[in-house]
């Protein structure tokens, strides 16, 4: 334990350096939180009422999503699921030094698996798949209404991918969250996709991938000849190779009437199947990647300025994310 202690305090004091170095830089930070928590964690053992557990306090369901995009049966995370009601009981007070402990190192943060507010998958425990799970109600707008409450705002991005229904949706938009706009789902034939940039609203992030996705590079190499004429005819150009895909849907991001605009640094670093982050549902080999600093080549970046500049994205250090995503009209790019 005083080893976890330990490497904690350092990643700590490590982050609020790093905090202080982008801010002295005109940079704002956007954290990640994850939606459920692991069986095995601090969070479960201290505050087991918390969470639908068995008297030997094991998860009696276990989260996960019904079949999608990444998987055919589904992905089955095995973490425990909430019990809203008590976490209701105590005015999300877990919930809300959840927040405030992660705010204390970023300056936005990403909601993962946000569908999980409106309602999430139960999958019962020891289950072989997620295809037996049924979604269960979440703890809906109360749990906003409490954080702005607390807070004073909600500096949110809305992670709504996956399934999403319109209760979803709705839940986004009564809090003018921004959401999540991800061109690599963009171009199977269908005018009306929500990912193509014609779909989008203002106050949205488009991404070119997210880190569950390949690298745009290696998304381009694997996919179907009707999907690669679908995006060159979009980008109204001849059909170019899988070195022009991260540029091109870049510089539709960039273009795009998002918000924010992000691109993973693999697809700025034009980088193949050998750099992708995660694979959803796969439980072993995930986060290995690593950056070095000869991959940092000053070319990519000037590519990146120029980018950023022609398409009206730059802004004044004094101009904060954190107060763009509360505006729900930002203009920066990431």
């Amino acid at each position: 334990m005083d080893q976890v202690r330990f490497a904690q305090f350092l990643l700590f004091r490590q982050a609020d350096q790093l905090k202080e170095h982008a801010h002295a830089r005109g940079v704002s930070l956007i954290g990640d939180l994850p939606f459920f928590v692991s069986p095995d964690s601090s969070d479960v053992w201290a505050n087991p009422e918390l969470f639908l557990l068995d008297e030997q306090h094991r998860p009696r369901f276990v989260a996960g999503v019904p079949p999608d995009y990444f998987s055919a049966t589904g992905q089955l995370w095995g973490n425990p699921v909430y019990s809203w009601d008590a976490v209701r009981a105590t005015g999300y007070r877990w919930c809300i030094d959840r927040l405030r402990a992660l705010l204390a190192h970023v300056d936005v943060i990403r909601l993962d698996h946000f569908r999980g507010f409106a309602a999430a998958w139960h999958v019962p425990a020891g289950a072989p798949t997620a295809q037996s799970g049924q979604w269960v109600a979440g703890p809906g707008a109360g749990f906003f209404q409490a954080v702005q409450t607390e807070l004073g705002h909600l500096p949110f991005i809305a992670e709504d991918l996956g399934v999403i229904t319109p209760d979803v949706q709705a839940l986004r938009d009564q809090f003018q969250l921004p959401g999540m706009r991800v061109l690599q789902f963009a171009f199977d034939g269908h005018a009306d996709n929500p990912y193509l940039p014609q779909n989008f609203v203002h106050n949205t992030v488009a991404y070119t991938g997210t880190h569950d996705n390949a690298t745009t590079r290696q998304w381009y190499e694997e996919l179907p000849d009707y999907q690669r004429q679908n995006f060159w005819s979009y980008l109204k150009r001849a059909p170019g190779t899988s070195a022009d895909a991260a540029p091109e849907l870049m510089r539709l991001a960039w273009s795009s009437p998002a918000a924010l605009a992000i691109a993973p640094l693999q697809d700025l670093l034009n980088l193949g199947s050998e750099a992708r982050m995660n694979v959803p549902g796969r439980a072993d080999g995930n986060w290995r990647w690593r950056v070095r600093e000869d991959m940092l080549s000053p070319q990519a970046f000037q590519r990146l300025q120029d980018l950023t500049e022609s398409s009206n994205r730059s802004v004044s250090p004094a101009t904060s994310v954190r107060t763009q995503v509360d505006r729900g009209r930002a203009t920066a790019q990431i």
